[in-house]
């Protein structure tokens, strides 16, 4: 064991009295290489202007956005298959009408 004595002379050779310069990158780089860049692009001031995106919408748009937006994921669901079903109903139906004008000579074109 050391002496009480010593204790103190190891304590005392261990501190240092260096002044490290903390505003150097080359001691004390980024943690996430790109986080000070992407932080300083946030700071602008925030606009109440809505999105381009959103710009161009309805009231009955931004309701409908709002009400598909509140629905679970079986709801949700169940919404997509009955627009898929729609869809199909609404091929079939064109399909009907187009062999109707077919039969019916209108889309025929006219002779020169």
């Amino acid at each position: 064991m050391a002496s009480p004595n010593g204790g103190d002379d190891f304590e005392s050779s261990l501190m240092s009295f260096e002044k490290l310069d903390r505003a150097s990158p080359d001691l004390w780089p980024e943690q996430l290489p790109g986080v000070a860049e992407f932080a300083a692009s946030c700071k602008n001031p925030i606009t109440n202007s809505p999105p381009k995106w959103m710009a161009e919408l309805e009231s009955e748009d931004i309701e409908m956005l709002k009400e598909l937006g509140s629905l679970t994921t079986a709801n949700l669901m169940e919404k997509v298959k009955g627009l898929q079903n729609l869809a199909y109903q609404l091929g079939l139906e064109e399909s009907r009408e187009m062999t109707r004008g077919k039969f019916l000579n209108i889309l025929e074109r006219p002779k020169k």
